[in-house]
């Protein structure tokens, strides 16, 4: 039986897990730095990659315990190569590179939007290549064609701020601290999602592609006002943002052809109303949904190890470089052309 151990570290989640050719999880740890970042209400760099260095050893060393086996006992090392937080992503790939040496096992270098395309196969064994994947993370905004491991064409990406990084900037103009998106998600249960009059930006422009800045800047506005509950607020920016998802996706699936399947991944794909909104779209197109568990959709080291693992099963697999480098930005697409006006983000 396949077994891979998966390091992730990519942004503020340390983690490790083993994950076996069977779609099974056979152990997890991840480590949240919430607290550490919660002063600043966001992400510091700095202070993620210390936290990681300081606590990856030790997780991996707990979940080879926790499963019962050695280092030995596994096929592959796969960590996230990129993209993220450069600083986090260098001490887990530097970790795994000094484990594939030691144990003499292959590196497999994943990149961490793949880990996300291909966690709905580790959770879902019925879901076939091809699929239409709305990749929605504080980081990703994208709308890709699966076509396979390592197969992916992009028909849409956001030219500013993604829709998870947009959760993240309400929560904190409203107060309601870090992590913003679960956060703003509960708060909005009891608004009124029609309260506040908040634009739904590229709607109408025939284009698939997202833009979440003016939306962000429109809450600010409406929260400065005075004139609204922050439970409208957040049930209203809520709504816009859906409004504008599922907008792009119609667009973004008549242009990529038929696809039997419908599937949301990454971290905003936690969201209840989010995945409703998405379930209602694909019954409408007639396509079969399906989405990971919450506890798939965040990062996670179990998506890094199934990554590893559709890699190491394709038949012209070859272990990475021991030098090979971290990288912050990596696209899934290369050859995607830029949106228009889009920023380095995209």
């Amino acid at each position: 039986m396949t077994l891979v151990l998966g390091i992730e570290s990519s942004c503020d989640e340390t983690a490790a897990a083993l994950v076996d050719g069977n779609r099974t999880i056979v152990a997890q740890r991840i480590a949240s730095q919430d607290e550490e970042h919660a002063p600043f209400g966001g992400v510091v760099p700095e202070i993620a990659a210390r936290a990681h260095a300081e606590r990856l050893a030790p997780m991996i060393e707990g979940v080879l315990a926790d499963a019962g086996v050695a280092l030995s006992d596994c096929d592959a090392i796969a960590a996230t190569a990129g993209p993220g937080l450069i600083g986090g992503v260098m001490v887990g790939l530097v970790s795994a590179k000094a484990l594939a040496m030691a144990s003499d096992k292959p590196l497999i270098a994943i990149n961490h939007l793949e880990g996300h395309a291909l966690s709905p196969r580790l959770a879902d064994a019925a879901l076939e290549f091809p699929y239409a994947l709305l990749l929605v993370s504080g980081g990703h905004c994208q709308i890709l064609r699966v076509d396979g491991v390592g197969q992916y064409r992009r028909f849409a990406t956001t030219i500013d701020d993604a829709l998870g990084e947009a959760f993240d900037k309400t929560a904190k103009i409203l107060g309601l601290g870090f992590p913003g998106g679960p956060a703003v998600e509960q708060l909005a249960r009891e608004g009124d999602g029609k309260a506040v009059p908040l634009p739904r930006p590229m709607i109408g422009s025939g284009e698939p592609h997202f833009s979440f800045a003016g939306l962000k800047s429109a809450v600010m506005r409406a929260h400065d006002s005075g004139k609204y509950e922050i439970a409208d607020i957040a049930a209203s920016f809520q709504q816009a943002g859906i409004d504008c998802v599922i907008d792009r996706l119609q667009i973004a699936l008549n242009a990529m052809g038929p696809v039997p399947t419908l599937v949301v991944a990454g971290g905003v794909a936690a969201n209840k109303v989010v995945r409703s909104a998405l379930e209602e779209l694909a019954a409408a197109r007639e396509m079969r949904f399906t989405a990971p568990p919450p506890r798939l959709c965040t990062d996670n080291a179990a998506m890094i190890a199934w990554a590893g693992i559709e890699r190491l099963q394709l038949k012209d697999f070859a272990p990475d470089p021991l030098d090979i480098a971290a990288r912050p930005r990596w696209p899934l697409d290369p050859d995607a052309q830029p949106a228009r006006g889009a920023g380095v983000k995209a």
